[in-house]
């Protein structure tokens, strides 16, 4: 099929050419977000290459794109020794707590472009955790053969400013953030953006079901569990369901949804009494909709997001007493968020959209 997952040749075009590279196609909206943010934001260019797993959401964001199958080492590295310009784009894709291997990947995509001889970009990124002694190293030689860089948090700038004094970098929010604003339009829901983590046992989630429906109970509040990332997300509720830990009641009230689109997304948490995140960009987007929240960390960068836009945020290292949640929980209830403090986050993190464009105009 035109534009899916061809096999690339490594003689360049005469048009310069981007490589777009990052966890797309995995069917995680945060992800989607992402890239959407990173398209809206580039310089026109006449060939724009992305790494996916499945293309048909990223040609929706990119219609004019070639898709790279990011699960074949083979053919991306053969885009990266096509590209002009690697752009490794959201997210923390400098880390090795998912995989090493996830690591190796990607630092030889910016090796193969560079040899190539072409400039890498990393754009929009957290930097780590990096676990291991030899990561560390790794990354730490990397850094200084990039041609810019971008972070969403403190900590990675200023452990990349350490190991690469001499890299152009900035520091913003996330670059989610840049998204369009909406007003919270308020409804009867609850909604969840929980996913599956190590970080809670099972008397871990019984606190948090056991708060979630004795609020849902008070609210009389259909409770929408969203799957942010399908896969991992959408078996969550019968998961729990299965060993225990729901509730009769907080069942009935209870349905899981598989959005298909940020548009849901928005469109859900817009008019929800009550948003309660995990994850990091469905954090973002729901406060990009003014709606009432408290965030659960299950990492450092939800935290860091929940601090920046003010939002009481609880750690899942210290879940506190079912009372203590539902204490936390009520006081947020039909409480949005002041539109003015959300334009500013949006205005802070245009400063990864003016790294491209001056890349782009020393280019000229």
């Amino acid at each position: 099929m035109p534009g899916v997952n061809r096999l690339l040749p490594v003689v360049r075009p005469a048009a310069p050419v981007l490589l777009l590279c990052g966890y797309y196609g995995e069917h995680n909206l945060g992800d989607d977000a992402l890239l959407q943010v990173l398209v809206s934001a580039l310089p026109q260019t006449p060939q724009l290459l992305i790494t996916a797993r499945d293309p048909v959401p990223v040609l929706a964001l990119a219609p004019s794109a070639v898709t790279v199958n990011r699960r074949s080492l083979r053919r991306c590295l053969q885009a990266a020794l096509r590209a002009d310009v690697l752009v490794l784009g959201g997210g923390s894709l400098l880390q090795d707590s998912t995989s090493f291997s996830s690591l190796i990947y990607y630092l030889m995509l910016m090796a193969v472009a560079r040899i190539g001889g072409a400039e890498v970009v990393l754009w929009g990124q957290g930097l780590g955790p990096l676990q291991r002694r030899i990561s560390r190293m790794l990354v730490r030689r990397a850094l200084p053969f990039c041609k810019a860089a971008s972070w969403r948090d403190q900590r990675s700038f200023d452990q990349a400013r350490h190991w690469a004094p001499s890299l152009p970098m900035e520091l913003a929010a996330d670059p989610v953030w840049q998204m369009p604003a909406r007003p919270w339009i308020g409804g009867d829901a609850i909604v969840l953006s929980w996913r599956p983590t190590p970080l809670l046992d099972q008397a871990g989630w019984r606190r948090l079901t056991e708060a979630l429906d004795a609020l849902s109970a008070e609210l009389e509040a259909p409770v929408i569990w969203l799957a942010f990332h399908h896969h991992q997300d959408a078996p969550l509720m019968q998961n729990l369901s299965d060993k225990g830990l729901l509730s009769a009641r907080l069942k009935a009230r209870s349905s899981t949804l598989v959005p298909q689109s940020l548009e849901v997304v928005s469109d859900l948490v817009q008019r929800a009494r009550l948003v309660l995140p995990m994850r990091l960009h469905a954090l973002i987007l729901a406060r990009l909709a003014n709606s009432p929240m408290a965030a659960l960390s299950y990492d450092p960068k939800v935290e860091a997001a929940a601090a920046m836009a003010s939002v009481p945020c609880v750690p899942l290292t210290s879940v506190p007493s079912v009372d203590g949640l539902l204490k936390l929980w009520r006081a947020e209830v039909d409480r949005p968020a002041d539109p003015d403090e959300t334009e500013k986050l949006r205005r802070q993190a245009s400063a990864h959209t003016e790294l491209l464009n001056r890349m782009a105009a020393d280019g000229r």
